[in-house]
């Protein structure tokens, strides 16, 4: 089998379309990202005027810890939201573009195992012991890729779900203050 111009142009038009599209993913995800903090930062302006005026309306300190006790909890579920919006984001625009080079990866694993297959048909007379040993080796580091995107994915999962747990203690937590404080 024999690599022509043809062949590599082709190859170049496909890795070039890849590429593209990689990017258009991520900028995607970056126009998520900003709305997500204009709209935040939007909302912060505002709540922290009406937030002032709360405060600034307290007649004697037990109103202004009153005032304040109750501005704890919305911006703390606020913070949480914003969070798990981040991360929604992120979540997302990561899993289209492993995805995609996934697709690729197999793509060009697949490209190369057809071309040292073609080659191998070629190989002269009594070469069949190193064209067992290619094939091996082939396979073997194949079997490598494959248990290191399991591995990846198996430790991306866990630390997500971890995050996931973490954010529901510290929600839990600041609830149970919240209530413990609110019945002082």
């Amino acid at each position: 089998m024999t690599f022509n111009a043809e062949q590599l142009v082709a190859a170049q038009q496909a890795n070039l379309k890849a590429v593209f599209g990689l990017s258009q993913t991520a900028f995607a995800g970056f126009e998520r990202l900003v709305e997500l903090n204009m709209a935040a930062g939007k909302a912060a302006v505002g709540e922290s005027f009406a937030n002032a005026q709360a405060l600034f309306a307290a007649k004697n300190p037990q109103d202004l810890l009153a005032a304040q006790a109750a501005l704890v909890q919305p911006a703390f579920e606020k913070a949480v939201s914003y969070g798990r919006h981040l991360t929604d984001i992120a979540n997302s625009t990561g899993a289209e573009i492993t995805k995609a080079v996934e697709g690729k990866f197999a793509e060009s694993e697949q490209a190369v195992k057809n071309l040292v297959e073609n080659s191998l048909k070629n190989a002269p007379a009594g070469s069949d012991a190193a064209v067992a040993v290619i094939k091996t080796a082939i396979e073997a580091g194949q079997n490598a890729a494959e248990t290191l995107k399991k591995v990846a994915k198996q430790a991306a999962d866990t630390a997500e779900s971890n995050l996931k747990a973490a954010t529901a203690q510290a929600e839990a937590s600041v609830k149970a203050a919240m209530s413990k404080a609110k019945a002082k």
